[in-house]
């Protein structure tokens, strides 16, 4: 006798249960947003510690302490290899995204951010009427120092071995 196949039961076998699941199932991805969040939220305080003020900003700003690009790569690589083994492709893929992203964020980016810093210094020394005296100033805060760096790697790996554990 010939098997009757519906186009529900094609569909269901066809999907993988893995896509099935809620994305807060997620490991790597629900890792790299906790650890984005809480990198974002700590620079508020390290801002506080070192300059004594409350700046709501850094909230939302790239540079600082820790890194948040660090922290979010960091905890996705983990997560990655915590999940699918440190032998798989995806780890390997995550790991070298990590790297590129840590080497840019302590390189040219914070290079980028200190030559913003004396190109705003520069143009206000320049005299009223000067036509760039009255242009917009640069954002200086683009990059981050290897400490803050790894720093945020060092986040990114706490987080994700913490969900990690707890899933």
């Amino acid at each position: 006798m010939d098997e009757v196949l519906t186009v529900a039961d094609a569909s269901a076998r066809s999907t993988p249960a893995s896509s099935t699941l809620p994305i807060s199932s997620n490991l790597p991805l629900v890792s790299a947003s906790i650890a984005f969040a809480l990198a974002q939220f700590l620079k508020v305080f390290t801002t506080w510690f070192k300059e004594k003020r409350w700046d709501s900003r850094r909230l939302l700003g790239s540079g600082g302490m820790p890194s948040s690009h660090s922290a979010t790569v960091t905890a996705l690589a983990m997560a990655i290899g915590l999940q699918e083994g440190a032998g798989s492709s995806m780890f390997a893929l995550a790991v070298v995204l990590a790297c590129v992203v840590m080497y840019d964020a302590s390189g040219v980016r914070l290079h980028a951010g200190r030559q913003a810093e004396l190109l705003n210094q520069i143009v206000c020394e320049l005299p009223p009427e000067h036509p760039l005296s009255t242009a917009r100033p640069l954002r200086e805060f683009l990059g981050h120092t290897p400490i803050q760096v790894g720093a945020g790697a060092i986040l990114g790996c706490v987080v994700s071995f913490l969900i990690g554990k707890s899933v």
